[in-house]
């Protein structure tokens, strides 16, 4: 077998380790048969909640399973097809091994990354925030497209996505808006986009077409579980209903069903408007709850902790990433300097490889060679 195909497949192999330790695969069987048989309880759907999340992490376990055995079993194909292959003097079998491996290193990398979503609510849903900054109706104009960018990124990932509430700009875009992403380890992968994010480009607002620089901020939270007690003091928080509508026209309907939620010892400020009142209060208290969670996380986490400081304003010196469409094509992340020229790419919600190195950098768990070092 040639070094580089030899140098593949212990790729692969170290892919597989540490999937193995973040899934604990020597009692992997056994957890399922505990929960195949809690499945199977009559009494499992008395309380849907606690059923749905028994059901979910049966699904991950099963997933995660089915990635390292079907890896696994792939690399040991391959490796028998090159050595019949090379016994033969067949080239063409050869070939064909050595480009499946190729392949297989690259959707076990993916599972790689995937494994080091191993913080504490990294599996959780999760909201997301975007608000325009400095630059007027340039820098809404951005926010709409940042909105577009992470909303195609989660349909690609087969996400779910809730627009929780809007503020359209007075010109253009929208000065901010919240959505809700559900989906396995939603949390995980966007939470490291928490920042401000910075466009350059020429304006199509500008009749002079200059140059401008425009900034919006992007925060993250993890949607807490029931599991995890976040206790709300009823006398620190004010809830208000406001007049809420849908797009315009005459047969729109009007009502005052929107909730907004306020946190006096943090100052938190959070609103839903959906078409019933009873709904926005509770999307709106665990918003609130999703936040207050968010910094206990971050008190934990001093790395955590500094990248949300420097989410604080939107504005030059505070950026996570940079988006510069003129006068040459880049997107750089100023945190691990992964960048791209594509730029339409990025915009169109091709965030995975600015994710993922970003994981690789250790924000969010623990490296291959953390794991390695372990065993």
């Amino acid at each position: 077998m040639r070094a580089e195909i030899q140098s593949i497949v212990t790729d692969i192999e170290n892919s597989l380790t540490l999937l193995a330790q973040r899934m604990d695969y020597e009692t992997a069987a056994y957890r399922l048969e505990e929960f195949n048989a809690r499945v199977e309880d009559p009494t499992l759907w008395d309380d849907p909640e606690a059923a749905q999340k028994l059901m979910r992490d049966r699904q991950n376990l099963v997933d995660a399973l089915a990635s390292y055995d079907g890896i696994k079993q792939e690399l040991t194909d391959s490796q028998e097809l090159i050595e019949l292959g090379e016994m033969e003097d067949d080239a063409e079998v050869v070939t064909e091994a050595e480009e499946a491996l190729k392949a297989l290193k690259t959707r076990a990398a993916e599972k790689e990354l995937e494994a080091l979503l191993n913080g504490e609510a990294d599996a959780n849903d999760t909201f997301l925030e975007i608000n325009s900054g400095a630059g007027g109706t340039e820098s809404c104009d951005w926010a709409s497209m940042l909105a577009r960018m992470y909303v195609r990124w989660a349909e690609k990932k087969g996400y779910k996505v809730e627009l929780q509430s809007e503020s359209a700009g007075e010109e253009a875009g929208i000065k901010s808006a919240s959505y809700k992403i559900s989906g396995h380890n939603a949390y995980g992968w966007l939470k490291s986009e928490s920042g401000v994010h910075r466009l350059v480009r020429i304006s199509p607002f500008d009749s002079a077409a200059k140059r401008h620089t425009s900034f919006t901020s992007v925060k993250v939270y993890p949607v807490v579980d029931d599991n995890i007690e976040i206790e709300v003091n009823p006398s620190d928080i004010r809830i208000d209903t406001y007049r809420s509508s849908g797009a315009g026209g005459q047969h729109v309907n009007t009502t005052d069903s929107a909730v907004r939620i306020t946190h006096h010892p943090t100052g938190i400020v959070v609103t839903s408007s959906e078409k019933s009142q009873h709904q926005n209060r509770d999307i709106a208290m665990k918003a609130l709850k999703s936040r207050l969670y968010q910094m206990e996380l971050d008190k934990r986490s001093a790395l955590v902790n500094e990248v949300h400081e420097n989410a604080g304003d939107a504005g030059w010196g505070n950026q996570i990433r940079s988006y510069v469409l003129q006068p040459y094509q880049m997107v750089k992340d100023l945190r691990t300097s992964h960048e791209t020229s594509d730029t339409k790419g990025v915009l169109d919600g091709d965030l995975d490889g600015f994710m993922a190195a970003t994981l690789a950098m250790d924000v969010s768990g623990k490296s291959r060679a953390d794991a390695n070092a372990e065993e």
